[in-house]
């Protein structure tokens, strides 16, 4: 009996854990990041790397300072660096991945604890932060496959402001954009295989695109043009799906991904960004606690504490 341990319920075991789930995360999102790199040539592939090394470099050495464990093995300091190198332009001076690298780690994961204890995605918070303070620079697009001909960098609209794609062009990844976001194909891959695997569920992405697809369809607009374009996509499968910082239950997840896809088409349509998949996704991540008290399952036979006072 000496070997018994006494714990409340549930006693639920399972051999998933967050260096698995990161890692699956990090496996969807390769094939984004392989066209990426193909479509925008060997500085995208800088920008990914550096985003990535200076991610788990802010992570080890804020640990370090901070004396507490260290967690990079974990990989979610891979992940953060992956999606934030997605969100940038492919031609933009690495040295601004590092100082999106510091907001996202250090200043939006480490300071408010680590893993979990965030309070909003660190690589929105980071996109954000460079959007806001150097716009110029991340809005600066350069054409795809401008390097098979050795000329310099051209650069050009991305689809939402010019609005000339075609479908399959958008389908592909053959537009302007960010290094991550243009090939709906390779992240619906990626989406896919986070589903089969069971990193994330339906609830999320499934209301985020329907939300955005059933508004722009009520008000007329083009709904293949407008789910293919910018960073919906890579928003919708791997940004409103984090576990730390989107709600816990089905229905929760489902009232977030209708707030994002809300909030998406508003910015879209009526604000001065032509895209607004980040911003809609950091307010929703801001009503996250607010979300999981509202959508809160009562234990069976139970009360919230907060009732039971009532009486």
């Amino acid at each position: 009996m000496n070997g018994l341990k006494v714990s409340p319920s549930p006693h639920l075991h399972d051999n998933i854990s967050t260096q698995r789930v990161m890692l699956n995360v990090i496996i969807a999102l390769l094939p984004a990041c392989a066209a990426g790199i193909y479509i925008f040539g060997y500085m995208a592939a800088i920008n990914l790397a550096v985003c990535v090394v200076s991610c788990v470099l802010f992570e080890f050495l804020a640990r370090r300072i901070m004396k507490r464990p260290q967690t990079i093995s974990d990989l979610s300091a891979v992940v953060t660096g992956l999606l934030l190198g997605m969100n940038l332009p492919a031609t933009i001076n690495p040295l601004y991945g590092v100082i999106g690298s510091f907001v996202a780690i250090v200043v939006t994961k480490q300071l408010f604890g680590g893993l979990g204890q965030n309070f909003a995605n660190p690589a929105i918070v980071g996109r954000i932060v460079l959007m806001l303070s150097f716009t110029g620079q991340m809005t600066t697009w350069c054409q795809p496959f401008y390097y098979r001909n050795g000329a310099d960098i051209v650069t050009g609209a991305t689809p939402l402001v010019s609005g000339n794609a075609s479908y399959m062009e958008l389908f592909l990844g053959n537009v302007g954009g960010c290094i991550g976001e243009t090939s709906a194909a390779a992240l619906i891959i990626g989406g896919i295989y986070l589903l089969c695997t069971g990193t994330i569920t339906l609830h999320a992405p499934v209301a985020f695109l329907g939300t955005v697809a059933l508004l722009t369809f009520l008000t007329g607009g083009d709904v293949p043009y407008q789910l293919l374009s910018g960073g919906l996509m890579l928003g919708a499968f791997f940004m409103a799906t984090d576990y730390a910082t989107t709600p816990i239950t089905g229905r929760g997840k489902l009232i977030f991904g209708i707030g994002c896809g809300l909030l998406t088409f508003l910015i879209r349509n009526y604000g001065n960004y032509p895209e607004g998949v980040s911003f809609s996704i950091l307010l929703m991540n801001i009503l996250t606690p607010y979300i999981d008290r509202l959508t809160e399952i009562r234990p069976l036979g139970g009360k919230f504490p907060e009732k039971e006072g009532r009486k």
